[in-house]
């Protein structure tokens, strides 16, 4: 099974927005030639005494006080300081007119940007941001529709649990295995595609939810299964919410269970093969099976 396509940058952007946005980046100030510099509490050298860093170009793809993360189209990251001296600048005729000097609160992640740094001890600091009103527009109406989408999952999610009764007891309409080698926990093109079949079939079970267990064979110890199990099932996961769109709040919390419950026994590699596993259970709530 392909993944679909998107373009590299708006990839990168839908991505970067699930990353909290704070607000406590320090405001944008016109300044003297030589300002002073303070990145988390630590005062700098003068510009004049820092050398240049390099020219970045990429999309912001995480905040963290007076940091940002950009990430490059090749999908390496660099992390830039921000600081009282750092010039944003947005091109354009909206958000602060032509290309004025803007606060700290416009860099939105998800929002392309052109950084120019000085080069420290400590790292890179920016000298100056650089980005398109278009895109800050786009980043802006993004973030405002994925709040949205949030509140509304939220409230799907309310009204699901409501509407559970008991949830701890199911009924299972459904149950598929997808295997995997040993040691591993990468899925195959044969578990993708199985995978979104099944998403496919419980998207048609009204008030379905998932339940995705992990298990391994008997090789290896306890605590190397347990881990794997527990990645067996990570994997399948985001394969059925990032691929097969399977949403976030119809799925239980996965678990892994080792070497325990196997389908066949240990002594041979066919019996091993077909515990190495995961199982992806279709539970509906007793208490609304049937309505």
């Amino acid at each position: 099974m392909r993944f679909n396509h998107m373009r590299p940058g708006l990839g990168i952007m839908l991505a970067a927005l699930a990353v909290p946005v704070p607000g406590s980046l320090s405001a944008q100030q016109s300044g003297s030639a030589e300002p002073n510099i303070v990145v988390t509490g630590e005062r700098l050298p003068d510009p004049s005494q820092m050398t240049a860093g390099p020219e970045i170009k990429g999309v912001i793809t995480a905040r963290n006080a007076d940091k940002i993360k950009v990430t490059l189209a090749d999908g390496t990251s660099s992390v830039v300081a921000i600081s009282e001296a750092t010039r944003i600048r947005a091109g354009g005729g909206l958000f602060g007119g032509g290309r004025g000097n803007l606060t700290a609160e416009s860099l939105l992640n998800g929002l392309p940007v052109t950084v120019k740094t000085w080069q420290w001890s400590g790292g890179l600091v920016a000298n100056q941001i650089n980005f398109k009103n278009g895109d800050l527009r786009t980043a802006m109406m993004i973030r405002n529709g994925t709040n949205q989408r949030f509140e509304e999952q939220t409230a799907a999610t309310e009204a699901l649990r409501s509407r559970m009764g008991d949830i701890d007891k199911y009924n299972i309409r459904n149950t598929t295995n997808v295997y995997f080698d040993t040691g591993k926990a990468v899925l195959s093109a044969n578990a993708k595609a199985e995978l979104c079949a099944t998403a496919t079939t419980a998207d048609a079970t009204e008030n379905a939810l998932m339940l995705v267990v992990g298990y391994t064979d008997s090789t290896g110890s306890d605590e190397v299964n347990q881990a794997l199990s527990e990645r067996r099932a990570s994997s399948v996961i985001h394969y059925l919410l990032q691929v097969c769109h399977w949403k976030p709040y119809r799925m239980l919390t996965p678990t892994g269970m080792a070497e325990s419950d196997p389908l066949a026994d240990n002594f041979r590699p066919e019996g091993r093969a077909q515990n190495r596993r995961v199982s992806v259970n279709i539970l509906v709530s007793k208490s609304v099976d049937g309505l």
